[in-house]
């Protein structure tokens, strides 16, 4: 008797190892593809604060709120479930649709870099939005779910990518993870960032100095906050759109363009101390400049389109 409890202990110990090695799994899996991800996570929670401008500030987190929900239900009941069934019975097109999704963020990149030179996106900021009404709220808060969507489906795409090798039991809980945890992330930050004007405004009503100080500071602040944002997201979409655009030209067959950064990447790798970030930068600015040229050739050609004279 003593024996039999001991060997059911025994299972028992193992299960419990065999879940923890498969949490443990998940939580890597997650991370690294959240982590390859975060280019677009970046430009969503920089993009998404725009569509709350003009609104009372009582309405600001109910229409956030209604967004992630929405963005929830793009991913777990939309993107989640396609990306799964394609990548168990045609895995051949993943990389096809990772780098269209690669071509779309650099022409996102590319676009803003290009509005910015022309100046054109200072004078659209110009022009205040206001949201007045429910009918009027629905309509911003249905486009604002229209365009995480497409950024969405580019998160899930390049986090399967990361984790293409796994079960897709496991492929299908780190997607999920992925999904809640970056959504999560993305609306929890944005609601921050609208909140923190009106956070910052209350303190300078405070009687204290120093909370006085720290309300106008908040307040000045937060503008430039979200131009840096805007500006760091705008670089990252050109990162992760060259990167993806190079990776997956090679996997493709041709393997020139990723080979000539890899050359590039050689010479300073070897530096002591710094040898490894360096080779990081390297591979970074050339993926931003392919991302670029990439995404400028593809504003070029929608530009020649009727797309293109309606504006992006």
């Amino acid at each position: 008797m003593s024996g039999g409890l001991v060997a059911l202990l025994d299972d028992v110990a193992a299960m419990a190892r065999l879940a923890a090695a498969s949490v443990d799994d998940v939580a890597a899996g997650a991370a690294k593809a959240g982590a390859k991800a975060a280019g677009v996570v970046i430009d969503d929670a920089a993009v998404t604060p725009q569509y709350v401008t003009g609104v009372k500030p009582a309405r600001e987190l109910p229409m956030i709120w209604r967004i992630t929900k929405g963005s929830l239900r793009n991913k777990l009941l939309i993107i989640v479930p396609i990306l799964l069934v394609l990548s168990t019975f045609l895995p051949q097109v993943l990389t096809p649709l990772l780098m269209l999704g690669g071509a779309y963020l650099s022409y996102e990149g590319a676009h803003k870099v290009w509005e910015k030179l022309r100046g054109k996106h200072a004078e659209r900021d110009e022009e205040p939005t206001q949201v007045k009404g429910r009918a009027a709220e629905d309509t911003v808060v249905r486009g604002a779910i229209t365009t995480d969507f497409i950024l969405s489906c580019e998160i899930m795409v390049i986090s399967l990518n990361e984790v293409g090798a796994e079960t897709l039991l496991t492929r299908a809980i780190i997607l999920v993870v992925v999904a809640i945890g970056i959504t999560a992330l993305v609306y929890g930050a944005v609601a921050i960032i609208v909140k923190m004007d009106d956070v910052g405004l209350a303190m300078t009503q405070r009687p204290r100095a120093a909370a006085q100080r720290v309300g106008r500071a908040l307040v000045t602040a937060m503008p430039h906050v979200l131009d840096g944002l805007a500006i760091v997201g705008t670089f990252a979409m050109l990162w992760v759109g060259g990167h993806i655009l190079l990776v997956g030209m090679s996997d493709l067959g041709l393997s020139l363009p990723y080979d000539l950064v890899h050359s590039l990447e050689t010479p300073v790798a070897g530096i002591a101390a710094v040898g490894g970030l360096l080779a990081w930068l390297v591979n970074t600015l050339c993926s931003m400049v392919l991302g670029f040229i990439a995404g400028s050739l593809v504003l070029g050609v929608i530009s020649l389109t009727p797309l293109g004279t309606k504006g992006h």
